[in-house]
């Protein structure tokens, strides 16, 4: 799997912020100030976080200068100081978490790493930001930013610029690296959708259960079905029911008895027939006889 192009803009643009705000926060030269009366006309004054530098065309630069205006215990200093420090910490942090994050030694890199790390490069950039942008709104103040009285100039320096630029690359290189967070979310949605549910389904509040009646059905259908004779509701609940008590004893079967004797006829006559032909003599049995039929 290829890189994705987000990891490789922040890996680019990360390194070069950390690198700008080191050198911003290091070097003394936030605020130049030029016009001395009691200095050579080419004398100029560079003031940093940590020192102050006096510049001259025709000598070397010559730092520790004293501090007679209390510039060094002013508020912007002292805040720019504690958050430029915290950025470049914070820089730090993220870029390792980068490096674990994208893919170096890895077929596939780990996007939630990668995302956290952009998070965190994007914080250092509002650190360093912060301070950058709120020593460059009293540049000219001296009453907040202490410096030489009038006719004194200061202007913007250095240091100031290549702070400006490194928050800016910290914030791209965070929010690009942060939009690794795309591919993770989208296949946790995946699997979220994918994975059976844990347990029931429970009922929403606008379910409405109905209880509808059973259907008159014939009985050929409603106690037939599936080839197979099914009793009747109450007969099933009635099988199912266990019996109680003990069988009571039946009868014997009996053989059916005619009272009447339907030979006692033709016994009679049987002697004053026996002469003549059946055929011509009257039957007076009840019964009927072979003449009748």
């Amino acid at each position: 799997m290829r890189t994705p192009a987000v990891m490789t803009l922040g890996m680019v643009l990360t390194p070069c912020g950390l690198l700008l705000n080191l050198v911003s926060t290091l070097a003394p030269g936030w605020r130049l100030a030029k016009g001395f009366l009691d200095k050579p006309v080419d004398a100029v004054l560079y003031q940093g976080l940590w020192d102050m530098c006096l510049e001259q065309s025709s000598r070397e630069r010559q730092c520790g200068q004293q501090d007679v205006w209390g510039y060094f215990e002013s508020q912007p200093v002292l805040v720019a100081r504690g958050l430029m420090v915290t950025s470049l910490a914070t820089t730090g942090l993220g870029l390792l978490l980068a490096t674990l994050g994208v893919r170096c030694w890895r077929d596939e890199p780990h996007f939630a790493l990668a995302g956290l790390s952009g998070v965190a490069l994007f914080v250092a950039g509002l650190f360093s930001l912060i301070p950058v942008s709120w020593y460059n709104r009293f540049l000219g103040d001296r009453e907040v930013l202490p410096g030489p009285a009038s006719p004194v100039t200061m202007q913007v320096s250095y240091s100031l610029v290549l702070g400006y630029l490194g928050s800016c690359l910290l914030l791209l290189g965070g929010f690009s690296l942060a939009l690794s967070f795309a591919p993770w979310c989208e296949e946790r949605c995946h699997r979220c959708r994918k994975a059976p549910p844990a347990g029931p389904r429970r009922s929403s509040i606008s379910t409405v259960y109905v209880d509808w009646p059973e259907p008159a059905l014939t009985p050929a259908i409603k106690y037939y079905s599936e080839g197979q004779h099914r009793p009747p509701a109450a007969e099933r609940g009635a099988a199912a029911k266990p019996r109680v008590g003990f069988p009571m004893p039946r009868p014997p079967p009996r053989a059916y008895t005619n009272p009447v004797d339907v030979l006692d006829g033709e016994q009679n006559v049987a002697a004053s027939q026996s002469a003549s032909s059946r055929s011509t003599r009257p039957c007076h049995s009840s019964l009927p006889c072979d003449s009748d039929l």
